[in-house]
């Protein structure tokens, strides 16, 4: 979940018209000296059925003060040079010691007790593939969602080349991505509901009604009896933020939604940072994510367990294994 404290959802009916078209009677007109055919009259086309009007959305007052505000501060992070898209250089160095300590801390420890895991101290991550699902609310212009998918897409596929992992996206699968405004409370809240039924009213609020220091949140995990076999994850990024700030959101919340449940102030070059120096997922963090999902490691297993095994990944993917 993001402050972006996390480093971490109307219907319309249709009418339809009755056709127009009518079955005509026609009459036969008799002469003494016989019958006279009638000629058939024009065929009438059925009228195609009205659609239906759209309401047209006006975003609440607090909604346009909320796009204001986060245009605002994204204008002054960027000011200050941070959401970096830039991945770090010379002056973020790091090592293989550096990885495993990151790892540790961001992998083994929970941010936020939102997280569905439950399991504070255990590896946790996915087993079965990922099936990202973008789902828009109603106050959502059609632009930013196809332009949201889109990034979701391409993000999607370089995790799972990242990880060795199946992650994609489609109309279903096992983690809903929302993309709505505060106008659309109702929406999420329906949707959060029917997605997580047993989520406390304290958490389900954090969904319908976040801080506006909450940029976006995620609950990620398994079921009571497996929980750090994760098997269902739900994100919400709000609406109102420009594009960056969402772009952002999207590369921590579903990266956190993999495994990397926690923030760590000692992370750097990274997105897992409360700090917003940077803004989308660095080398340090595919990094992190090539140990996650390394076959050498379980789910399960506690921080002492992998400890000796992390050490001797992250030399491996920093390009330094010793013997």
């Amino acid at each position: 979940m993001s402050n972006r404290p996390a480093a971490g959802v109307g219907l319309s009916q249709k009418h339809m018209a009755r056709p127009l078209g009518a079955l005509l009677m026609l009459g036969m007109s008799v002469a003494l000296s016989g019958c006279l055919a009638m000629a058939p009259g024009p065929k009438e086309t059925p009228r195609p059925a009205p659609r239906p009007i759209q309401p047209i959305y006006t975003p609440s007052v607090e909604a346009q003060t909320l796009t204001k505000y986060y245009a605002d501060l994204e204008q002054d992070l960027l000011t200050r040079g941070l959401l970096r898209t830039d991945g770090g250089g010379p002056e973020t160095p790091y090592d293989a010691e550096d990885l495993a300590e990151r790892f540790e801390t961001l992998a083994f420890y929970d941010e936020y007790a939102v997280a569905l895991d439950g399991g504070a101290g255990g590896l946790g991550r996915w087993q079965q593939p990922v099936r990202l699902v973008p789902v828009f609310g109603p106050s959502v212009p059609t632009s930013q969602a196809q332009r949201d998918r889109a990034t979701l897409e391409s993000y999607a596929a370089r995790l799972s080349r990242i990880t060795g992992h199946p992650i994609s996206v489609g109309s279903s699968g096992n983690f809903t991505v929302i993309f709505a405004g505060v106008d659309d409370a109702d929406f999420v809240e329906a949707r959060v509901r029917q997605l997580l039924p047993n989520l406390s009213a304290s958490d389900l609020g954090l969904f319908t009604a976040p801080p506006r220091k909450f940029y976006c949140l995620v609950s990620a995990g398994g079921p009571q009896r497996d929980p750090l076999n994760y098997s269902k994850g739900v994100a919400l990024i709000r609406a109102e933020q420009p594009d960056l700030m969402r772009d952002s959101c999207i590369h921590e919340e579903i990266a956190q939604g993999l495994g990397l449940r926690n923030d760590s102030p000692r992370a750097r070059p990274s997105i897992f940072n409360d700090d917003d120096e940077f803004a989308l997922l660095t080398s340090h963090d595919e990094k992190l994510l090539e140990i996650l999902y390394d076959p050498r490691l379980r789910v399960g297993m506690s921080a002492a367990e992998a400890r000796p095994l992390v050490r001797r990944i992250a030399q491996d993917v920093m390009g330094r294994l010793t013997h």
